[in-house]
């Protein structure tokens, strides 16, 4: 039987691995990355973007390894094929696909990123704004920027595909009979 002391801790570090991530890209993709524009100059921008998300990296990392490791426990423990329904089965097949997803997309980007960062002295590289380059931003530091934008949208739609998978497998969870439920704990 799995401990609920094991059980409760990966759950909640998986919930807020993935509420840090989530929230951290949609700020910075909808509020930080546009809002930029207001600083006059455009080197400005670019260092003050790259300390921002270089500030935020840690967090992403640890994020990303509570999401990871929160499922992977409960995928060997209570999330099993065998202690799930087939409703249940399938979803978690989809949670599997999106924890994947997030955890590459956000890695992927924290590399882009200090990829970015180091093209200029301080991350001063010229931009438009968070993800758009200016015309002055050199070819390699735009290409790595337009690759953030896409990154920073897939990782978007990865978490929230995962936001809607863990609740649509905790109401199948809540709509199981508690007989149905306390026999498959006592059988763990």
């Amino acid at each position: 039987m799995v401990k609920d002391t094991l059980a409760n801790t990966t759950r909640a570090a998986h919930d807020w691995g993935l509420a840090s991530f989530l929230g951290g890209s949609m700020y910075g993709k909808f509020a930080m990355n546009p809002a930029v524009r207001v600083i006059e100059s455009k080197a400005d921008r670019g260092k003050v973007t790259n300390a921002a998300w270089n500030g935020y990296n840690l967090i992403n990392g640890v994020s990303l390894g509570a999401v990871a490791a929160g499922w992977g426990t409960a995928r060997l423990t209570e999330a099993r094929p065998d202690r799930l329904s087939p409703r249940e089965r399938g979803l978690a097949k989809a949670k599997d696909g999106f924890v994947i997803a997030t955890v590459l997309t956000g890695i992927a980007s924290g590399v882009q990123g200090a990829r970015l960062a180091k093209q200029a002295p301080d991350g001063a590289v010229p931009i438009k704004s968070g993800v758009t380059p200016a015309e002055e931003t050199p070819k390699s530091a735009a290409t790595i920027q337009r690759t953030l934008g896409v990154l920073g949208n897939l990782s978007i739609a990865s978490g929230v595909g995962l936001v809607v998978t863990n609740a649509l497998l905790a109401q199948a969870g809540h709509s199981r009979p508690p007989v149905r439920r306390a026999v498959l704990r006592r059988n763990s």
